[in-house]
């Protein structure tokens, strides 16, 4: 049986803001793989924990989980953010990178 994966999940590109990327989730990865259907064309497969997606409020809340209901998983550490805090000025500064000259 595959390990789970407990992750925190980074937001989407088309998302301003993080709002679905505060909780901690636990998935399974693909233990079989998928193939189209015959009768429709859709993807397919065995594997029903894959449709499995828990989530926590926090990372301790997951691991207990797992720790609890015997589940062997991975915690996977989220990546440090880097912001660059700017201010609404610097976008009409004259000494910015692509600033338009004559």
């Amino acid at each position: 049986m595959n390990k789970a994966r407990i992750y925190k999940p980074a937001k989407t590109s088309m998302q301003s803001g993080r709002g679905k990327s505060q909780q901690w989730v636990l998935e399974y990865p693909r233990s079989a793989s998928v193939a189209p259907e015959s009768l429709m064309g859709w993807q397919s497969s065995s594997d029903t924990q894959r449709q499995i997606r828990m989530r926590f409020s926090s990372k301790e809340d997951a691991i207990a989980y797992a720790e609890k209901q015997n589940i062997s998983f991975e915690l996977q550490e989220p990546n440090k953010r880097n912001l660059r805090l700017k201010t609404y000025a610097d976008n009409f500064a004259s000494n910015r990178k692509g600033a338009w000259t004559h």
